[in-house]
């Protein structure tokens, strides 16, 4: 009766010494060993002399199959997706419609104070320099000009010296008042239309970053409304337009391959262990099980 016990035991022990040593060899030794100057056989393990390969298989299987185009265009343009977008646009008007901070206290909690200063110093001078050129090319001179002298002509026509006849006498002055006053007004604004506009804008300019956050979305529900259509709208074309772009920019398999290749070999035993722990368990069990079977069917037969 001994051996009807002593065969299936031997075989599980045999199955399973077998199966663990099988699965350590995998991963070690993480060397080569020589004795005498003669190569050991089966070493280093089988993951760390085929590292390489492995990698190179990896990285093309995760480039071509989980991390392309397709696969991230249909996440990234879900319906789920697009609804997590949306949801976190309205949050985020919600909190920021009961916000008594500045723009710039709110600006401040992502940007350095030096930045924000030449931000709008930057924008400040852009639009200083855009206005002051378009004042400066522009007929307002002429424009201001002829609606000044016009309106003395009207009035002159509508009073009694008019209906005797003074607004056609007044008619060859307004012409030559109307050249002067253009020629002064141009001179007036090429000479101080910097200062002037400089001013204008500095004062909005500041005015614009000291309303509150919730000043800044009350009774603008339209144009939020608008602005989030638009950065949905944004997101769509970037994903659309320019993720294959940007994947062919980043090399998803030259990056998981060089990964893996300057991955300490203990590091990658450590996660393939820890994700697999459970599954290379089981075969060593199941090394143990058909030991045994082997086993019974030995003193049996």
């Amino acid at each position: 009766m001994i051996q009807y016990f002593v065969g299936p035991l031997v075989g599980a022990v045999i199955g399973y010494i077998t199966n663990d040593i099988a699965i350590r060899m995998l991963f070690r030794p993480h060397q080569a060993k020589y004795i005498m100057g003669i190569h050991v056989p089966f070493t280093p393990g089988i993951i760390p002399k085929e590292k390489s390969r492995i990698a190179t298989a990896i990285g093309k299987a995760i480039s071509d199959n989980l991390i392309n185009r397709e696969v991230l265009e249909k996440s990234l343009l879900s319906d789920d997706m697009l609804t997590k977008i949306g949801n976190a646009i309205d949050e985020f008007v919600s909190t920021q419609s009961h916000n008594d901070e500045t723009i710039e206290q709110f600006a401040g909690h992502y940007l350095p104070q030096e930045d924000i200063d030449a931000m709008r110093e930057d924008v400040t001078s852009g639009i200083v320099k855009m206005l002051t050129s378009k004042l400066e090319d522009s007929h307002l001179g002429e424009n201001i000009a002829r609606m000044a002298t016009e309106h003395v002509m009207e009035k002159t026509r509508n009073s009694l010296a008019g209906r005797l006849g003074a607004d056609m006498l007044l008619q060859p002055v307004a012409q030559l008042v109307e050249g002067f006053l253009a020629k002064h007004i141009n001179e007036i604004l090429k000479n101080n239309s910097r200062q002037m506009v400089t001013g204008l804008v500095k004062e909005e300019s500041e005015h614009l970053t000291s309303m509150t956050m919730s000043q800044l979305i009350a009774g603008h529900e339209e144009q939020v409304t608008q602005a989030r259509s638009g950065i949905l709208s944004a997101y769509r074309v970037i994903i659309t337009e320019h993720l294959p772009r940007i994947l062919q920019d980043i090399d998803i398999s030259a990056i998981v391959e060089q990964r893996i290749n300057d991955m300490d070999m203990e590091e990658a035993e450590a996660i393939i262990l820890d994700v697999m722990k459970k599954e290379l368990r089981a075969i060593v069990w199941l090394g143990a099980l058909l030991g045994s079977i082997m086993g019974t069917l030995t003193a049996i037969f």
